[in-house]
């Protein structure tokens, strides 16, 4: 395993985490305030923060329509779906196929779907529109690059999770990552995908795709290892010099605003990984008098008591609340 000589920011912010879990003890608000009003107080934020953190979860990449399940996973899925029973992206990323080629051919789809097509609304756009003229950092557990995309600075951005465009090695302790968008575009040919006049794979007019691909596109590592998909999962997660570089920044970038007018908006962030995000959040937000938290979720949008006068919720679709901050 490499050692890097950087800041591990991605340690720090769990620390953070988990410190904040044991100090919040007054219970949980929920939203009561006007929406339009808590909107104004939010531009009013963005506008006068001398920073700005964005944590990002899974449900602004849903918000920007990158969803499951429903008539976007038939599309590419639907063969799957009739033989294997699978009815989601994200629980077929768990199904124990047959052989390497079938599950291969799986993952082929899938990142290219998450990955390497356009979202279908502009969400991220128009928070960039919102924070580009700002001093602003994000970290997020989305893994579908969609921040870069949409032309956030690649320096302040921490992929915490992994991302999709990346292959690592199986082996656990090989910290290398490997660009994968060459062989997702064979491996979708492969299939009988074909490209439309817009550049983008489609289904055939006949619908005739073959669930896997040659075994000789099975994807091996430089070193000869077999590939992995680098989504963090369990202790093997790669963690390579761009994740520490990345991990390394986030951390500087709190700590220069430690005691500043710092505005943490936390978007889309559920409950599968508060401990990266929502409760570090919280926790900054108490020890600086000066900022401000504000969590803007669908259903979830909600605050400890302890920060309740600082704190900014907004419960609605991200997509509107953007586009209404514009």
């Amino acid at each position: 395993m490499k050692n890097y000589c950087y800041e591990n920011g991605y340690l720090k912010t769990i620390q953070e985490g988990i410190e904040g879990v044991r100090t919040f003890r007054g219970g949980i608000v929920i939203p009561e305030e006007d929406p339009e009003a808590e909107l104004k107080r939010l531009k009013q934020e963005i506008d006068t923060a001398d920073a700005i953190v964005i944590g990002a979860g899974a449900g602004l990449s849903t918000a920007a329509g990158f969803i499951y399940s429903g008539e976007r996973f038939r599309r590419y899925f639907f063969d799957f779906e009739e033989k294997f029973g699978i009815t989601d992206m994200y629980s077929g990323g768990f199904y124990p196929f047959p052989d390497d080629e079938t599950k291969w051919a799986w993952w082929a789809r899938n990142i290219y779907v998450n990955r390497y097509t356009d979202a279908p609304k502009p969400v991220y756009q128009d928070l960039l529109g919102l924070v580009k003229d700002k001093d602003y950092f994000v970290i997020t557990t989305n893994v579908d690059h969609q921040f870069q995309k949409a032309g956030f600075d690649k320096k302040r951005l921490f992929y915490t999770q992994g991302d999709y465009g990346l292959f690592q090695s199986s082996r656990p302790g090989i910290e290398m990552t490997f660009d994968n968008e060459e062989w997702v575009m064979q491996a979708m040919a492969a299939q009988g995908f074909v490209l439309n006049e817009n550049g983008v794979f489609a289904v055939p007019e006949d619908d005739r795709l073959s669930m896997r691909i040659p075994s000789s596109l099975i994807p091996f590592c430089p070193d000869g290892s077999e590939a992995a998909m680098n989504l963090r999962a369990d202790d093997s997660f790669a963690e390579d010099e761009g994740w520490h570089r990345a991990s390394s920044a986030y951390a500087d970038f709190l700590r220069r605003h430690r005691n500043m007018h710092v505005l943490y908006m936390e978007l889309g962030v559920g409950r599968n990984t508060p401990v990266i995000i929502k409760y570090p959040f919280w926790q900054m937000t108490d020890r600086n008098p000066q900022a401000v938290y504000a969590c803007l979720n669908y259903h979830e949008a909600y605050c400890p008591a302890q920060i309740q006068n600082r704190s900014i919720m907004i419960d609605g679709d991200l997509s509107n609340i953007l586009q209404k901050l514009k």
